[in-house]
């Protein structure tokens, strides 16, 4: 017997406020020409409401999903939130967001691998799912990057944006859908370019790391875009070689919404036309964990069972990665 870690169900959530190049421009010194040619991005989504964190986008976009595939919270033996931007150091916000939706029969952690974090928490799922441990798994992104970005910042502000989505996947035995094979990497000297310094046991939050504005992103965006333009192109066409997979054989890639032009670079190194890549960077900026999951639920109206997925991204720490899936569901029926 052998268990496949099948998606059955996608559903998202995005702040009501909609911050524009325009507002940005007046805010620091950039415009949508410059934004728009080096990153791609029109529009990014904010929660300002004041005590609204992670979680408030997590939950409800877990009770769409619940709804959306007619499943009960008791159902449920895991979920896994993969958040940068956790509502406390402390508990997990995937806890949070378990009691808010009622879910009282799983077991609920967090994952912190950047802009990974969703397809590292989708290999974590599906190592639970094909142990034969867990039947009904939820797997959630929800980002408030807002929250540890400095909007004074001109090379890192027009990026991020918040936002939540989240999938459902079950076990199905024998299934010829489902995650098939899966490319996990890192290097830590990505701990160099891309983090932030304050706010953890190294720099606990004082009047002077608030002073120095080091509870913000900090990123050296040069050295992040060389790697990221050269490792999420290695690992997508690797995992094709890897499962003799052509682009004529791949239905979409899913690609981390970080820079159009990283994305461009992904799909030429695979071969991909572009009416073939998931792109909302220019709505959304990105959302970190939730960009994934976000492709995917924009998507999912052209999506056909049997379709061919990649999925690749990277993130801070230096991590990246790639997961190829069949599709289990016409998209439109749903």
């Amino acid at each position: 017997m052998a268990y496949r870690a099948v998606i059955r169900g996608v559903a998202g959530v995005l702040p009501d406020y909609i911050l524009t190049n325009e507002e940005l421009s007046r805010m620091v010194d950039t415009s949508d020409e410059w934004i728009m040619t080096r990153i791609g991005i029109k529009t990014r989504h904010i929660l300002k409401e004041v005590g609204k964190g992670s979680s408030d986008l997590g939950a409800p976009a877990v009770q769409k999903l619940l709804e959306k595939t007619n499943t009960s919270p008791d159902e449920i033996d895991l979920l896994l939130c993969a958040t940068v931007t956790p509502d406390h150091p402390f508990p997990a916000t995937a806890n949070i967001i378990a009691d808010k939706v009622g879910i009282k029969n799983a077991f609920h952690f967090d994952i912190n691998a950047g802009c990974s974090g969703f397809l590292y928490g989708l290999a974590i799922v599906t190592s639970f799912i094909e142990a034969g441990r867990v039947k009904k798994a939820i797997l959630v992104g929800a980002e408030k990057m807002s929250s540890i970005v400095n909007y004074e910042d001109r090379t890192t502000c027009p990026i991020f944006g918040d936002g939540a989505g989240a999938v459902l996947v079950v076990a199905e035995e024998d299934s010829p859908y489902g995650v098939i094979d899966m490319i996990l990497q890192s290097d830590g000297v990505g701990r160099h370019h891309l983090y932030q310094k304050a706010g953890g046991s190294c720099y606990p939050a004082s009047f002077e790391t608030v002073k120095n504005k080091e509870h913000f992103i900090y990123q050296e965006g040069q050295a992040v875009f060389k790697w990221a333009v050269t490792k999420m192109a290695d690992v997508a066409v690797e995992i094709m070689k890897r499962n003799n997979l052509t682009h004529e054989d791949v239905d979409w890639l899913v690609p981390h919404q970080a820079n159009k032009r990283i994305i461009e670079a992904t799909a030429e190194r695979m071969g991909l036309d572009k009416s073939k890549v998931m792109i909302n960077i220019q709505r959304y900026g990105n959302t970190t964990a939730a960009t994934l999951p976000l492709c995917l639920m924009d998507y999912e109206k052209q999506l056909r069972k049997g379709d061919d997925l990649i999925l690749a991204t990277f993130g801070a720490g230096f991590t990246w990665g790639s997961i190829y899936l069949k599709w289990a569901y016409d998209g439109d029926k749903v």
